[in-house]
């Protein structure tokens, strides 16, 4: 049985348009708060509800625009967490994450009852690492709440073999067609090529290549790549180095055109960012 869930769509669309609204005048930072044991980069960290307030907002004041909450780890040979410990481990903080955090609020989920019920107390942007066609209900969860949502490209498993820029292609198709099908209005939709997910690392390099194809698509694109192991080895296989690759991918996305980066390390890139900016809008001489 469907649960019965007020939703104030006043105050999603007010909070959506907050994060949708800077896009294409300056990147656009998605902060990370992982509130779970097992995430690859911050497991455990902010699983309490006061580390996970404090996390988001420090996020906010280090000038995030919006706080992605995650409450299962999606790392690769991770674990499914089913619906009811999910929402367990979210419904402690998550109102009051919303009204304390300074900045709109999304949950990283692809289940559409931890999508409701997040959306329920004030969430604005679903982020769908399968991109609207793991779970059926999905769609009309977001058309109904009148909420945003990143569609991300995720594959099983990967294979070398394929055409993985194709293959987005199609997968974006289908979402799309999903999307409009159940009426989510398309400037509320993002794009996200899915770096690290079902991909081998060189297919993680050419989705990020792909940027301005996956532009042409006429959504924002979101990209992802914060800490992941693609920069391993980059320079030394710590922490420390993922920073320095991760700096250096979202710094060329940015200038192929990627409008919305989620990252763990906000105020490196907000001054990395500001940098950016600043040379591209100072005048060329000579």
């Amino acid at each position: 049985m469907t649960e019965t869930l007020s939703i104030d769509r006043a105050a999603i669309a007010a909070a959506r348009a907050r994060f949708f609204a800077p896009i294409g005048q300056r990147p656009v930072i998605m902060g990370i708060v992982n509130v779970t044991p097992d995430s690859f980069s911050d497991g455990g960290l902010f699983a309490s509800k006061e580390t996970a307030l404090a996390q988001a907002r420090k996020l906010a004041a280090d000038g995030a625009d919006i706080v992605d909450v995650g409450a299962e780890s999606t790392r690769p040979g991770h674990a499914p967490v089913p619906p009811e410990e999910e929402w367990a481990r979210l419904e402690p903080l998550l109102a009051a994450l919303v009204r304390e955090a300074g900045v709109p609020v999304s949950i990283d989920t692809y289940k559409a009852v931890t999508a409701r019920r997040a959306l329920s107390v004030g969430v604005a942007v679903v982020n769908d690492v399968w991109g609207l066609q793991r779970d059926p209900d999905m769609a009309p969860v977001i058309a109904e709440a009148g909420a945003g949502v990143v569609v991300m490209h995720n594959r099983e498993a990967a294979d070398p073999e394929i055409d993985i820029v194709s293959d987005m292609l199609r997968f974006f198709e289908r979402s799309l067609d999903l999307a409009r099908r159940a009426g989510v209005a398309e400037a509320h939709i993002a794009l996200d090529p899915g770096i690290g997910f079902g991909k081998s690392r060189q297919q993680n390099y050419d989705a990020l290549r792909a940027t301005p194809r996956l532009l042409s698509l006429g959504f924002p694109l979101l990209i992802g790549v914060s800490r992941k192991s693609i920069f391993k080895g980059l320079p030394d296989g710590l922490i420390e180095g993922r920073i320095v690759g991760t700096l250096a991918a979202n710094l060329i996305a940015a200038g192929e055109g990627a409008q919305i980066f989620r990252v763990h390390d906000v105020t490196e890139h907000r001054a990395a960012f500001h940098v950016f900016s600043a040379l591209r809008a100072a005048p060329a001489k000579g």
